[in-house]
């Protein structure tokens, strides 16, 4: 074994602290005692394959003692086989004598006298050995047996390479084996001896040259250990100060889950003194301060804790509910298991905090998030959730419940006469009354701007009758008294639209929809009234059948067609690229909105053809605009299939375009649930060249998560941040903010919308790449690009700021 004092360190490198050196003549003392160390373990390691040669050399004796027993030779063979034997057993007392004095600390002096020992020893072994190939061949019976000789003795020339990680101790044992080896080839018959001394010359070199390579990188690699070994040892002071200073703790249990010591901030954390704490088991410690029903049943986070202990795997709590001092805390313990030399389990080592001040703060961040901050109602955000709850098809029937979508009539009358300042007052007032009336409703919602809903539990209308029409009429004439702010009388009304689930939908779009058909419907008997959903209201779904049928049709008599918007990049103002947009012209109605014909295919499915038609087409028609790139949308029902990726060859193939060129941009929805089948297609996509680009980025789901699971090339920013840019530093916050992120994440930033100079003005001194919008030019035909590009080229679009 090696001994204690010069065991090196297994963990990984770590960088040396900035700003921390040795104090004035500790370096050379210690690099002296870096180079001992280096020595020390070296030699240790060497110690280790020593007795395996040792032997491995008297076993290669027998051998030849068998091989030439009836040979006029066996008197030399056996004298041999003693020499051998005689070397190994001064090896085996050697190398006990030198792991003696290695186990007590021993000077650089010692050291090297003890390798010079082992040098000794290995060279008289190679001696001994170097007798044989000569002898043998002077004395054989036949070339038959001279070969084996010359052969054994140039087998023995490997055994180098296992005389462990000093050269000297296998040039010694090989040199005068080498020398043997040579003089026996010379004896054979020509040309077998020119031949075989050449042979064995480029042997022994490349033996010598390998043992000396691996020698080298043994030295690095020690030497690197002992680099780690003593930055280790800083770091570790640098904890310790950590420890003492900072708000968190360290901690570390033993193999039997008890902590070794009592970290002070823990115990402060406890309210307890830190000697109770040493050899107290910790999962014991958290469940009997756990907060969950009973101490039998922890909560989730500290049970998540609890299981990866038990399973001695690392783990990163989420914050856990703790009962000290009879208030909650909130602490949360981050481990990782350690293990000893031999690898065994060790314990854990990690760093633990009490979080409750960041935990109250981030509850009331979600509260703030998830509630309107003038009404102190539940926001749009809120009733995404709690209308997909009414529509869970696990509810049963039983669990029926029925939406109440408001608008205010005439509030828009007031904000404009009387100011913001008593819109804002009467729209609590407004939700005041919607309290005290829906003391029934599982949730009261403002929407935005003067739009509320109701989430009611009831079951579907009998006869006519049902609460939620009840609730609705009660609210109609709650609205419609006059409302009196700061001695100012107000009057308003509300028109109310009610859908029911799962009678009228099963589904949270569904449901908003046609609870917003039957609000339409109630303004359109007047106002100040409700309506509840009635299949009569469909109008609107008899238009989408008709336009999906005739959407059909226009493909296939390919009357689709694809316009393309210009990607302009601000620092020449030249054009980079192109976006494909979707256009229709149908006879006899003119131009169909891409907002109203794109919801109606991707419900129906039909967004599939049309994005493959599209991917071809923007292929095919950007073969004409050498050098420019293409974006193609794709919606996320056809990302999704299995053969997208093939759809992508297909169309790569059949036009030739390269696939650089191509950028296929895809939405948050596509990434929220990043399944196996999807990341392979991105991968494969990646692969073959194509950029990926990330769209809308902002306004869906956006979270910083899904952006290191997979590298997009480019993100776009949706036009609602754009709008208002000039006149809101708070969006030019956002978007200097994303475009930051996304030079970090080394992306490209394209930003959509830009409708006047001051827009690009601004975009342009946040370093964003590349911009689209009407200020440069709308989506045009293919046949108008060519002109588009000259103009372009000739009169390149940029917006400078006067630097002069």
């Amino acid at each position: 074994m090696i001994p204690t004092w010069c065991r090196l360190p297994t963990r990984s490198p770590l960088p040396a602290p900035h700003g921390v050196q040795p104090a004035h003549g500790e370096a050379p003392r210690r690099d002296g005692q870096g180079r001992r160390e280096a020595r020390a373990a070296l030699l240790a390691e060497s110690l280790q394959v020593a007795k395996l040669v040792a032997v491995v050399q008297v076993l290669i004796a027998l051998g030849v003692a068998v091989v030439f027993r009836d040979t006029p030779s066996r008197a030399y063979v056996f004298g041999l086989v003693v020499a051998i034997g005689c070397v190994a057993t001064m090896m085996i007392v050697a190398m006990r004598h030198v792991r003696t004095v290695l186990a007590r600390e021993p000077s650089d002096r010692t050291v090297v006298g003890c390798t010079r020992l082992l040098s000794f020893l290995h060279f008289l072994l190679g001696l001994v050995w170097s007798t044989m190939p000569p002898t043998l061949i002077e004395r054989s019976l036949s070339d038959g047996y001279s070969a084996i000789g010359t052969s054994v003795g140039a087998g023995l020339l490997a055994t180098t390479i296992m005389l462990g990680s000093i050269f000297a101790l296998g040039a010694c044992f090989a040199l005068p084996l080498l020398v043997g080896v040579v003089i026996a080839a010379a004896r054979l018959d020509a040309p077998f001896d020119i031949f075989f001394v050449m042979l064995l010359a480029i042997y022994a070199g490349f033996l010598l040259n390998h043992h000396h390579h691996m020698c080298t990188l043994a030295r690095r690699r020690v030497l690197d250990r002992i680099t780690v070994g003593r930055q280790g040892e800083t770091i570790g002071l640098l904890l310790n100060d950590f420890a003492e200073g900072a708000s968190d703790w360290l901690w570390e249990t033993d193999a039997d889950g008890r902590l070794r010591h009592g970290p002070t901030r823990m115990a402060e954390a406890l309210n307890g003194p830190a000697a109770d704490l040493s050899g107290a088991r910790l999962d014991e410690l958290l469940t009997r301060h756990g907060t969950g029903r009973a101490a039998e049943d922890p909560s989730p986070s500290l049970e998540a804790v609890l299981e990866a202990m038990r399973r001695r795997v690392p783990f990163q709590g989420a914050p856990m509910p703790l009962a000290i001092g009879g208030a909650v805390r909130w602490w949360q313990l981050n481990g990782k298991p350690i293990h000893d030399a031999g690898g065994a389990f060790a314990g854990y080592r990690g760093v633990g905090s009490d979080v409750t001040q960041a935990h109250e703060a981030e509850a009331r961040i979600a509260h703030l998030a998830s509630h309107d901050v003038l009404t102190g109602l539940a926001n749009r955000a809120a009733f995404q959730g709690a209308i997909a709850r009414a529509c869970d098809p696990r509810n049963g029937p039983a669990a029926a419940a029925a939406l109440l979508y408001l608008d205010l009539d005439g509030f828009k009358g007031v904000n404009d006469r009387a100011g913001h300042s008593f819109g804002d007052r009467l729209l609590q007032r407004v939700a005041e009354r919607l309290r005290a009336r829906a003391k029934a409703a599982d949730g009261i919602f403002r929407l935005g701007g003067d739009e509320f809903a109701i989430l009611l539990p009831c079951p579907a209308p009998v006869e006519g009758h049902s609460p939620a029409a009840a609730l609705a009429g009660a609210l109609v004439a709650d609205i419609a008294r006059p409302f009196r702010i700061e001695g100012a009388q107000f009057e308003i009304g509300v028109s109310i639209g009610i859908a029911h689930t799962p009678r009228d939908a099963a589904d949270p779009t569904a449901l908003l929809a046609r609870a917003d058909l039957a609000l339409y419907a109630a303004k359109a008997a007047g106002k100040g009234s409700w309506r509840t959903f009635d299949p009569a209201l469909e109008h609107r779904s008899a238009r989408t059948r008709r336009l999906d049928a005739d959407m059909r049709q226009a493909l296939a008599r390919d009357e689709l067609d694809l316009h393309y918007q210009p990607l302009v990049r601000f620092g020449d103002g030249a054009i980079v690229g192109f976006e494909a947009l979707l256009r229709w012209h149908k006879p006899g109605q003119g131009w169909i909105s891409p907002g109203e014909i794109i919801p109606i295919a991707e419900e129906t499915g039909f967004i599939v053809e049309i994005g493959t038609w599209a991917l071809q087409r923007a292929c095919r028609d950007a073969l004409a605009w050498p050098g420019q790139r293409i974006a193609v949308n794709i919606s996320s029902l056809q990302f999704r299939m299995p053969d997208f990726y093939d759809r992508v060859a297909e169309a790569l193939d059949a036009t030739g375009i390269a696939p650089e060129r191509l950028e296929i941009e895809i939405t948050e929805s596509i990434i929220l649930d990043l399944t196996g089948e999807v990341m392979e297609t991105l991968r494969r996509l990646r692969e073959r060249g194509v950029r990926i680009v990330l769209d809308d980025f902002g306004t869906g789901y956006s979270s910083l998560s899904y952006l290191t699971r997979f590298h997009f090339n480019k993100i776009k920013i949706d036009r609602t941040f754009i709008r208002d840019l000039q006149n809101r530093p708070d969006t030019v916050a956002v978007v200097e903010a994303i475009t930051a992120l996304a030079r970090a994440l080394a992306m490209d930033v394209t930003v959509e919308g830009v409708e006047t100079p001051e827009q690009a003005e601004i975009l342009r001194g946040r370093r964003c790449d590349t911009a689209q919008g009407f200020l440069y030019s709308p989506a045009r035909p293919a046949a108008e690009i060519p002109a588009l590009m000259r103009r372009f080229q000739a009169h390149p679009v940029t917006v400078l700021t006067d630097a002069a």
